[in-house]
């Protein structure tokens, strides 16, 4: 990377001298300006995520100069005359003044809640991304649990979102919230009652999901991006297949200016976005819902899609319920409300240990996987996917039975049955698809690509042209990472002692799952692969840089 690619402005260099005279932050300010970012499109959606948390802290913090968190009854006399004379709560009130008559208030809205939405949906987005490339590797688990610890609390963070204006809706989804709590043995009753203060609805709960909503959460998210940043900062980013990228270096285009631009860029782009959205598809008009009142509960009554997934887990559920030691467990509510998150969490969480653990890799890894030459991975990644999205469509059971003419029941029973079965049939199928693309790949290195014309032998045989394939395919293809096989059950060494891992039934799980792991298609690298070996690596990493407008291998080697 030449020096004109980070050539600091002198106006910048004459504040960052006044600044390096008095703090000596001019090392780390030059680190930063040269720091090398690869440049593919999926890295952008952890962006996205940012920038729309961004906008909902600028938003919130508008909306939180009018809103009033009081469940305090009033008499609504404002601008919205179809609810004049109705008696509501002061939060809800104070919701149809932003709407109506604060200056560009219900666009404020608007975008805050669109932002909301595009958060939850780039994290999960960038997650998917993640996990099919398996950039959750060795050294970046760390990084992967906060990723996970930031979806728990952004759908915490919606919940009380839209629940603070006290409208039918939300008002819906807290008294469910309320019946999970008291659902569960012993400390649930206690629960609920701390949280709203005494009786349902009551009065305190407005106010604390406020202080949630707007200090504490917030709070954490930030601090849990901030430390995410920090980590991928330290750690270099993940990079494609690609040629000239290997393990040991880092290719692309440096902070300053090329990546700072294009991340202002972005910003304003994804601001754009939400107010096209804001203000052509409208979302949450509460002022149709009307207030909460615990009397009376509308059809079609469903939450943001985030939460989706426990709509539609406590709607296919039976009720169940069973008496255990003198206490009623309703199964029929704590299993939807605690058992597909915590699968879900739970199994997120600990699958980066797992996949090392199955696959006895520790190395460091700073090239992603090809969804395709992890098929185990890839398969078990589409199975979550379909039983999130079986669940998250019986969240609207009642709009689908409506709208398709078809019995309510008919599509619950559906559904029960779709979670178990259409997932099994997504893993194998996706996993069967990826190891023919593997076969297509191997197949791609020995005869090269057909080109579409096709020639006529002198046999009068029809065989299609082909040509070799580029050196950026072949090292796409040849990055493909081959798993060693452990030792099968009590199998034993040249000495006759059985390796201590292969033992008892934990061994032949973990041959099992090795064996998962290890299915693969041969591809031959005729000496053009990226030199992954098995074994232990390290984690050092050259970076090498390029301007928006080319590459050059001479970027210095960062300090680690």
């Amino acid at each position: 990377m030449s020096d004109d690619a980070v050539k600091i402005p002198p106006a910048v260099s004459g504040v960052g001298g006044w600044l390096d005279d008095r703090f000596h932050g001019a090392r780390g300010v030059r680190v930063l300006m040269r720091k090398v970012f690869p440049d593919h499109w999926s890295f952008m959606l952890g962006e996205i995520a940012l920038w729309s948390f961004v906008i909902l802290l600028l938003t919130g913090t508008y909306l939180a100069l009018f809103f009033d968190p009081s469940a305090a009854p009033v008499v609504y006399h404002g601008s919205y005359t179809k609810l004049d004379g109705i008696t509501m709560s002061q939060a809800y009130q104070s919701t149809l003044n932003i709407s109506f008559d604060i200056r560009g208030g219900l666009l404020m809205r608007q975008i805050h809640h669109w932002a909301a939405i595009m958060f939850m949906v780039a994290i999960m987005a960038h997650m998917l991304r993640v996990f099919f490339t398996g950039a959750y590797r060795k050294p970046r688990e760390v990084n992967w649990l906060i990723g996970i610890v930031l979806f728990t609390m952004g759908l915490l963070e919606g919940l009380f979102g839209y629940s603070l204006p006290d409208d039918q809706l939300s008002g819906a989804g807290l008294r469910i919230t309320e019946g999970v709590l008291q659902s569960l043995p012993i400390v649930g009753t206690y629960g609920a009652y701390f949280l709203f203060g005494g009786e349902f609805p009551g009065t305190a709960i407005i106010p604390r999901m406020y202080i949630l909503h707007v200090f504490l959460i917030p709070g954490l998210i930030l601090a849990l991006i901030t430390a995410h940043l920090f980590i991928m900062f330290h750690q270099k980013h993940t990079q494609m297949p690609a040629l000239g990228n290997t393990e040991k270096n880092v290719v692309g285009a440096p902070f300053w200016p090329y990546f700072l631009l294009k991340g202002q860029a972005w910003f304003f782009f994804i601001f754009g976005v939400l107010v096209v959205l804001a203000t052509f598809a409208q979302v949450n008009p509460i002022w149709l819902y009307g207030p909460y009142t615990p009397l009376a509960i509308s059809s079609a009554s469903q939450p943001d899609f985030y939460m989706g997934i426990l709509e539609g887990s406590l709607r296919m559920m039976p009720a169940w319920e069973i008496n255990f030691l003198g206490h009623t467990l309703p199964l029929g509510v704590i299993i939807p409300a605690l058992v597909p998150l915590g699968l879900l969490f739970t199994g997120a969480a600990l699958w980066p240990f797992f996949e090392q653990w199955a696959t006895g890799d520790k190395r460091f890894h700073h090239i992603n996987d090809r969804p395709r030459n992890a098929p185990v991975r890839t398969g078990v990644g589409v199975a979550v996917v379909i039983a999130y999205g079986v669940m998250w469509l019986e969240g609207a059971n009642d709009v689908i039975a409506d709208k398709f003419d078809i019995p309510l029941y008919t599509v619950t029973w559906i559904s029960r049955v779709a979670v178990f079965v259409l997932p099994a049939i997504g893993y194998f199928a996706t996993k069967r698809i990826c190891l023919a693309l593997q076969r297509k790949d191997a197949d791609m290195l020995t005869h090269g690509v057909e080109i579409g014309i096709i020639r006529q032998l002198p046999d009068g045989a029809f065989v299609e042209e082909e040509r070799p394939l580029t050196e950026e395919e072949r090292a796409v293809i040849e990055s493909k990472q081959v798993y060693e096989a452990l030792p099968a059950p009590d199998q034993a060494d040249v000495n006759g002692v059985p390796a201590p891992a292969s033992r008892g039934p934990l061994g032949a799980a973990r041959a099992i799952a090795n064996r998962a792991f290890t299915e693969t298609i041969a591809v031959e690298t005729n000496g053009h692969g990226n030199g992954y070996g098995h074994g232990n690596g390290h984690g050092a990493v050259e970076e090498t840089g390029h301007a928006a407008v080319g590459a050059g291998p001479d970027a210095p080697e960062e300090e680690h």
